[in-house]
């Protein structure tokens, strides 16, 4: 018996391998195909918002959660000719944020924006009616848009329209100074039917003017009709004068009763004065007269 090399021992351990490979493939059933959406398996410690938490809930759950926004944009219309019958095609819904509740919309001028501002609660109360998984919170007004609007997304950017090169300058206006023919022809027509700064007012122009202050002078009325207003007026001068002064008196006499009052206290606080002074002179007079009644003189200071 021959002696097998190890080159062909691997050859049939490699054979040996590939027909294990398809017995097994042959017996093992193929796994079913999964439907639907993959949940992400979270570590159940990181911060989640309550929309999300709702959302990954009914995704395990297997529910299928109304498209709230799309309702909603889908019966705008509706919703404002409820609460608002006259902003009816001149106010476009244009996008929905569930997480927060806040609704797009886009006046076509700054008038309806000003009217959306005023019954913005009117409006959300109502759209809240109409789709209640909505949950709308706040109204969002967008610059105004001239034009119907088609609903779309929020955040989307406008494409920029191209602009229109600007013509270039004709030779003729490119000169300083110079006058286009059709201008001249213009003015020319202009002085013939109006006149000019230096020979004044047309004619017709004058003769309506006249014709003005001559009806103005016709209607006025005269001034004898206005006899008894002006003498009323002349007597209401008359008595605001005279208040005028009795105020300035009274203030006057007030003063000068304030300053003799003052005057008077600073009196009396001198004749109190001098009264102790004599007094007191009278004391010591009659000390000393007792002193040399009894031939003892006392040191007594006189001030």
């Amino acid at each position: 018996m021959t002696e097998l090399s190890g080159v062909d021992l691997a050859r049939q351990a490699l054979v040996v391998a590939r027909e294990t490979a398809k017995k097994n493939s042959a017996t093992t059933k193929k796994p079913k195909r999964r439907t639907g959406t993959a949940v992400v398996q979270r570590g159940g410690r990181e911060p989640l918002g309550l929309g999300a938490a709702i959302s990954m809930m009914m995704t395990e759950r297997g529910l299928v959660a109304p498209a709230a926004g799309g309702t909603l944009l889908d019966r705008w219309e509706t919703v404002l000719a409820s609460a608002a019958p006259e902003l009816a095609g001149h106010v476009q819904a244009v996008g929905f944020d569930a997480d927060t509740g806040r609704l797009d919309v886009v006046p076509e001028s700054p008038a309806y924006g000003t009217k959306l501002r005023w019954i913005a609660p009117k409006l959300i109360a109502a759209a809240t009616t109409a789709v209640p998984t909505a949950n709308v919170r706040t109204l969002n007004i967008l610059r105004p848009s001239p034009g119907k609007t088609s609903p779309t997304t929020t955040g989307t950017v406008p494409q920029a329209v191209p602009r229109t090169p600007a013509p270039a300058a004709r030779p003729e206006q490119a000169q300083p100074g110079h006058r286009h023919p059709g201008y001249l022809a213009a003015l020319a027509a202009h002085h013939t039917a109006g006149g000019t700064r230096e020979t004044g007012l047309a004619p017709r122009i004058r003769e309506a003017a006249d014709r003005q202050t001559e009806a103005l002078r016709q209607r006025r009325e005269p001034e004898e009709a206005f006899t008894e207003i002006a003498a009323q007026e002349e007597i209401l001068q008359d008595q605001q004068r005279r208040t005028r002064h009795d105020e300035t008196l009274e203030s006057s006499i007030r003063a000068a009763l304030h300053r003799a009052g003052a005057e008077r206290g600073q009196l009396l606080q001198q004749l109190a004065g001098q009264t102790v002074l004599r007094h007191r002179h009278q004391l010591q007079v009659g000390t000393l007269n007792t002193a040399v009644a009894s031939d003892t003189l006392p040191q007594v200071s006189i001030r």
